[in-house]
């Protein structure tokens, strides 16, 4: 799972019993905002220039060099490629508003083409998606579909926006069709499974988050979300066991935050909810 959305799919699955039947999904917003954000993998490539490499190397390692020698470089004439690696590095560095903008202006103005400008739209979604901005980041999504309508990883970068927005079902619109095209993405499942979890189809959503965990046992967003379904079918016990799995594989990690909020609820009583 690419590592910006798994932070933003950390907030799916924080306990019903929070924020009543949709639960409380959005956690990376304002003051909550890691200082750094991990790059987007394999960004799209707007040319084939060396130094374009060169920058986009920089990302994950040294992201404020790889802006101040995105800045260097565009002083010289490296145009939208050095703007583009610019504004990753911005996002890299936790800037993600500053960044969602500069990369909307990339995609809207690029000459490259169709499905590198869509992959630059979906990065700005997924920026202000960070930026606690989902209307924005479904703005820019929406366009990046109607670039390449079909792509499943922009159709539940799409959903995570809407699901923000608390619009569970246009975004359960979102995941059929992503797996449909593309049924090996646990991610997917998970979103679904959250979704379906927000409509009150509780059976549904149980069988899409025993998807995501066939595809990948140890994903600690579907045990999360696992654990907020059990919550809700009266299985308190199965729901601790998830949410105590969690944090025994990421113990570090907003997902265990969350596990562990949930499990002091439960254990406070209806009184506390």
């Amino acid at each position: 799972m690419p590592p910006l959305t798994r932070l933003l799919l950390a907030g799916a699955a924080a306990l019903v019993l929070v924020a009543g039947a949709g639960g409380a999904w959005w956690w990376l917003s304002g003051a909550g905002t890691p200082e750094i954000l991990p790059t987007p993998p394999e960004p799209p490539r707007l040319s084939d220039a060396p130094e374009y490499e060169r920058c986009l190397d920089m990302l994950e390692d040294d992201p404020e060099g790889a802006r101040r020698f995105a800045d260097s470089w565009g002083m010289e004439g490296g145009g939208e490629s050095a703007a583009h690696c610019a504004a990753l590095a911005t996002l890299s560095l936790g800037e993600a508003e500053r960044a969602a903008e500069a990369l909307e202006r990339i995609a809207a103005r690029s000459q490259a083409g169709i499905a590198a400008r869509a992959a630059v739209f979906g990065q700005a979604g997924e920026a202000w998606t960070a930026a606690g901005k989902p209307h924005r980041a479904q703005a820019a999504l929406t366009l990046a579909l109607a670039l390449v309508p079909a792509d499943p990883g922009l159709l539940t970068a799409r959903a995570v926006a809407l699901l923000a927005l608390n619009r569970p079902s246009e975004a359960l619109d979102d995941l059929d069709h992503a797996v449909a095209a593309d049924g090996s993405n646990a991610e997917s499942w998970v979103l679904r499974a959250s979704a379906l979890r927000r409509l009150d189809r509780i059976a549904p959503a149980a069988e899409s988050v025993a998807q995501a965990l066939r595809l990948e046992p140890e994903n600690v967003e579907a045990l999360l979300e696992r654990g907020v379904i059990r919550q809700i079918q009266g299985d308190a016990s199965g729901a601790r066991s998830d949410w105590e799995r969690v944090i025994e594989l990421a113990p570090d990690g907003p997902t265990a935050d969350l596990a562990a909020q949930n499990m002091a609820l439960i254990e406070a009583g209806p009184a506390q909810r």
